[in-house]
């Protein structure tokens, strides 16, 4: 993953923010919107476009475009920033490899403990029938 190939193909869309805020909300656009087309990257190898659109299927829309938005700050430079910082950790999360699970016995010791609170459980039970039927 080249990190400033990609950051070179987003693209931002400034627009108003929701919510309250007064009279400067109302006429600002501090909101940024960004998207980044995953299929014509050229900062990610096929394997990562693959693993992205994999990982990341329920984000991306059908046109094959990667959005977000950012609305914390009531500076659109800042949003920006926030936007970006969020993108970039969404991709190296979504192209980290998740270490393959080892199958793994329980130990003799934790079998018999499970057996012994069995048999615990069991006899405490056993104790709260009536003794004479």
């Amino acid at each position: 993953m080249d990190q400033h190939q990609i950051e070179t193909e987003l693209e931002f869309k400034a627009v108003r923010s929701s919510g309250p805020g007064g009279q400067h909300a109302n006429k600002t656009s501090t909101k940024v919107e960004l998207s980044f087309h995953v299929e014509n990257s050229i900062g990610l190898s096929e394997a990562e476009k693959g693993r992205i659109r994999r990982k990341l299927e329920n984000r991306i829309n059908r046109e094959g475009f990667l959005k977000m938005s950012s609305e914390d700050s009531r500076s659109q430079h800042s949003n920006r920033e926030i936007v970006i910082h969020n993108f970039l950790e969404l991709i190296k999360s979504a192209l980290k490899r998740q270490k393959p699970r080892k199958k793994t016995k329980p130990t003799r010791a934790s079998k018999l403990k499970r057996l012994h609170s069995k048999k615990k459980r069991s006899e405490i039970k056993a104790n709260r029938k009536d003794p004479l039927k």
